[in-house]
């Protein structure tokens, strides 16, 4: 198991929490003192009020909350965020409202989710041939529905 260090800022009221014990992801709050509204195909960097410091090796993924999406037309502009090991600054989430409707986001409200994963840097190898596949160059739907 990877330990994540977290920062709470001034502004932040809660540490991130899997909400059950099957949880992939950790629910992120808004530390927000007053609502922000989002109109229709508005955007908008929400703060957490957290710093977080990654084990080498890991990162975090931040990732929509399928209620909010589903439910409200509120999703992640970048659809999964990248926060790498070695960045320290405040973790931001960055909203759009693809709904027809105005929403407000409420202070505390939970609004995305963070999954540490474990990755790995390529060796970059160039080469004048790729290994040949019954696929080849086919894509977007050329397996079928």
């Amino acid at each position: 198991m990877t330990i994540l260090k977290i920062k709470k800022l001034e502004n932040n009221k809660n540490l991130p929490e899997y909400k059950t014990k099957g949880a992939a992801g950790m629910d992120l709050c808004a530390a927000i003192e007053e609502p922000i509204t989002l109109k229709p195909l508005e955007r908008a960097l929400i703060p957490t009020g957290l710093k977080i410091e990654l084990e080498h090796g890991y990162e975090a993924q931040i990732r929509p909350r399928s209620g909010l999406s589903i439910k409200h037309g509120i999703t992640l502009i970048n659809c999964v965020g990248t926060i790498d090991e070695d960045y320290r600054g405040e973790v931001c989430i960055p909203v759009v409202n693809l709904s027809n409707e105005i929403y407000e986001i409420q202070p505390q409200e939970r609004i995305a989710q963070m999954v540490i994963s474990k990755y790995e840097q390529a060796k970059i190898e160039v080469v004048t041939e790729l290994t040949e596949t019954n696929r080849a160059e086919g894509g977007f739907g050329s397996t079928g529905k």
